[in-house]
């Protein structure tokens, strides 16, 4: 394994930094781990804040983070929760770095394929904003077995994202918890074959009229009001990646039933001469929203723009961190001619690198004028942004099958249907019937759950489209004209660590912490059985390594007790086993 990654570029840059610098560790924080381990002299209680959503926002988070903090308090740690919004947690975890620990959620990301996994933990991205390694994590080893899996194919593959997962799963640099089950509830009386949930845009293309109907509205409720507000795909601190951009915004493949198919491209065909090359061929007659013809150099713009949105007027490249991952995959890109793309790939494999096929393609005219710097509030001063990252998108020109209307902040956003997109021509990439059985979508705001369910159940709204909690389930149940919609979800409740900072920077005191948390009995009490536990990301994935199946408890980090009652007594002899200390049991810092 050592010979084969020295052949590298990017980590020789790094084994010489490494060499130059003295002994380098392979994990972030080996000094101060070296330091706890040593006992030096300590003079106060360690205290940990953990960021949260408040419980009105997202109850389970909260309850996590309660839950959290109380068995951390019973090891000697002054553990505090902070409360703060969902845009105020994204700036200080994925552009700041300010934070000790954090619970959420990972959004809509395609956890299916174990390459997000490379932006999300792989070194080189350990200084930069955004979803890319916001723990800060830093492991050499982790680094080749994540190349690996991008370059090989079948068995080395496998293999190499097995040793990812393990890693993952004794270095802890977050701890997977749960995939909770995605509820949503609907009607049947004016819209009829609802698949999956409705917060997937597939399933808001998919819907058919009910016989004894005719309504040209589809009405759906969410208790999340960000999109009436924001329309920038490229908006770290404010989304992720949701439903209605897909909407409005088209990308060259879309993954559908498992699989990516062409979506703004007619097809594209893969070549390896001198490296791995695509060349794309777009559909004609594409349009942008505002009636522009959608050309090869929108598509040639979209990855140099996501590239540096400042389009190298900046001291150096400030990149959308949104799509970075994916973005990294594409070496250069160039125009054949009005129709005609060429990628040229980084060494990936085939399988990996169509996943740079997936992200928005943004018209260049409305887009090329965002390149200016830009600040922000509460945005640390040393992070470079521009007006492309930042703004709020106003009136969104895309090419998707709805374009935007009209918006009305936190209460209602209305989108109309594109009647000659090509998801309605004769070779659509779905089969939608030849058009839409709605000439627009109405998305209402509620304040939680419940009123979001009491408008389906008034006849206010046909479906809800942001998860629901398990507590109106029973609401739900006593209501004969609504159904209850299940399905599993990819977005996995975690708990995240800033390994930069101690004493988070010590593998052995972030397995303890991992181990304070009873993963069954959260499945149970938080998410009331709608949710399964899990020790590994790639859970429910024919990816999930041999040995971190669930079978009743965690096979990584145990529960320091049974059924959700602490073994406190243990927890701390194994953080002093660790090298820590303890003064009328409280642990001490340095």
């Amino acid at each position: 394994m050592g010979d084969a990654r020295s052949n590298q570029p990017g980590l020789r840059r790094r084994a010489v930094l490494a060499g130059a610098g003295g002994a380098l560790c392979s994990t972030a924080g080996c000094v101060q781990r070296a330091r706890n381990v040593l006992g030096r002299d300590s003079t106060s209680q360690l205290s940990l804040r953990i960021l949260t959503l408040p419980t009105d926002a997202n109850p389970f988070s909260a309850r996590i983070a309660r839950s959290l903090a109380e068995n951390l308090r019973r090891c000697g740690i002054d553990a505090q929760i902070e409360p703060a919004d969902y845009e105020a947690i994204l700036r200080r975890v994925l552009i700041n770095g300010d934070f000790d620990l954090y619970v959420g959620q990972f959004g809509r990301a395609d956890w299916t394929d174990p390459d997000q996994l490379y932006s999300l933990l792989h070194s080189a991205y350990a200084s930069e904003s955004g979803w890319q390694n916001p723990f800060r994590y830093t492991d050499l080893d982790l680094d080749g077995h994540l190349e690996t899996q991008r370059t090989a194919a079948g068995i080395a593959r496998e293999r190499a994202v097995r040793s990812i997962q393990r890693t993952i799963a004794e270095t802890q640099p977050f701890t997977t918890l749960a995939f909770p089950d995605s509820l949503a509830t609907v009607r049947v009386d004016r819209f009829r074959n609802w698949t999956g949930v409705p917060g997937d845009p597939l399933a808001l293309l998919g819907v058919e009229s009910a016989p004894t109907a005719s309504a040209s509205t589809l009405r759906v409720v969410t208790n999340d009001g960000r999109i009436t507000a924001n329309w920038n795909p490229l908006a770290v601190e404010f989304r992720n990646r949701g439903p209605f951009i897909d909407l409005l915004y088209d990308s060259l493949a879309r993954r559908v039933d498992g699989e990516r198919r062409p979506w703004l491209a007619a097809d594209w065909t893969v070549e390896r001469s001198e490296g791995l090359h695509a060349t794309v061929d777009l559909r004609e007659g594409a349009e942008w929203h505002d009636g522009k013809p959608i050309d090869a150099g929108d598509v040639a713009f979209t990855y140099r723009f996501l590239a540096d949105t400042s389009l190298g007027s900046a001291e150096t490249a400030v990149p959308s961190p949104q799509f970075r991952g994916r973005t990294s995959l594409v070496d250069s890109v160039s125009v054949r001619d009005d129709r005609t793309v060429r990628l040229s790939f980084a060494e990936a494999a085939e399988a990996v690198a169509e996943r740079a096929l997936t992200i928005p393609i943004l018209p260049e005219h409305v887009w090329r004028e965002r390149t200016d710097p830009a600040t922000l509030a509460g945005l640390d001063a040393n992070r470079a942004a521009t007006e492309a990252l930042i703004g709020n998108n106003p009136g969104p020109v895309g090419s998707g099958p709805l374009r935007f209307d009209s918006a009305t902040v936190d209460q209602r956003l209305a989108l109309s249907v594109v009647d000659d997109h090509f998801l309605f021509g004769s070779d659509p990439p779905v089969d939608v019937g030849g058009s839409l059985p709605y000439d627009e979508l109405v998305v209402r705001v509620a304040g939680s759950d419940e009123s979001a369910v009491e408008l389906v159940a008034s006849g206010g709204a046909d479906a809800t489209v942001s998860p629901l909690g398990p507590s109106v389930v029973p609401r739900i149940g006593r209501e004969t004209g609504l159904r209850l919609l299940a399905a599993g979800s990819r977005a996995f409740y975690h708990v995240g660590y800033n390994t930069a900072e101690a004493p988070l920077s010590n593998t052995r005191f972030r397995q303890v912490v991992a181990g304070l948390i009873d993963k069954q009995r959260v499945v149970s009490d938080v998410f009331e059985g709608y949710a399964m536990p899990a020790a590994s990301p790639m859970h429910g994935t024919d990816w999930l390594a041999p040995g971190l199946e669930w079978d009743g408890a965690d096979p990584a980090t145990p529960f320091f007790g049974e059924r959700g009652d602490l073994d406190a007594a243990s927890a701390r002899a194994t953080l002093a086993d660790a090298g820590y200390q303890y003064r009328d049991g409280d642990l001490l810092t340095e």
